[in-house]
């Protein structure tokens, strides 16, 4: 793992469940880690990367993709090379779990969304499928009933509401059984709903 990810948790070498967790615009990984301690995943290792500059790109995610590089492109290597790090220690797919905040949760599910597979979970709180429109295209794999949790605020002045249905369709059409919860006038944060709905859904104990 590089200097740039940080872990807490069980020890990747000793754990069977991970969580790759992606910070926000402006944040840092020691932010979205602290985030962990709210959900159940005691016995999860946990791998925070850390965007340079504090930012995944630079540009709202819905600018066209052509201006946020090559920063996007560089984001979504550097989040593939954790999950290529996170299975050589043994962790398989399907119990490799994704979760990220606003900048964050829009990466989340776009690099899920590009190489699909039967993953442990998606969170996504506040954020949607990345450019100035859903490129169908861009998309491979399917999810494998992966559950999926999208919320957010209506409205949200970063993340309209629009872009989160767009991107629930596509997910679903791609295999993934999604759970979106849209909260009036709940502002740009995580709410206490948010975290109870991520783990009755995604880190429930099997």
């Amino acid at each position: 793992m590089n200097l740039d990810t940080i872990t807490a948790g069980v020890p990747l070498n000793e754990a069977k469940k991970a969580l790759i967790l992606l910070h926000g615009r402006g944040a840092g990984a020691h932010d979205i880690l602290s985030v962990a301690k709210y959900l159940n995943v005691n016995d999860f290792a946990l791998v925070a990367p850390q965007a340079e500059n504090r930012t995944w790109y630079p540009y709202s995610f819905l600018a066209p993709i052509v201006e946020n590089e090559p920063s996007f492109s560089n984001s979504l290597h550097a989040i593939a090379q954790v999950l290529i790090a996170v299975q050589q220690n043994g962790i398989e797919k399907e119990n490799i779990y994704f979760l990220g905040f606003s900048q964050g949760a829009c990466l989340a599910l776009e690099f899920t969304a590009r190489n699909a597979a039967k993953y442990g979970g998606v969170v996504a709180f506040t954020g949607g499928l990345i450019g100035d429109q859903v490129y169908e295209e861009h998309y491979h794999g399917n999810f494998g009933n992966t559950p999926i949790f999208i919320g957010t605020s209506d409205p949200d002045f970063h993340v309209p509401v629009e872009r989160v249905n767009q991107s629930e369709t596509l997910l679903e059409k791609m295999g993934a059984d999604v759970t979106k919860k849209i909260y009036e006038n709940m502002g740009h944060t995580i709410s206490q709903d948010e975290i109870d709905t991520a783990n009755a859904l995604i880190f429930f104990k099997k």
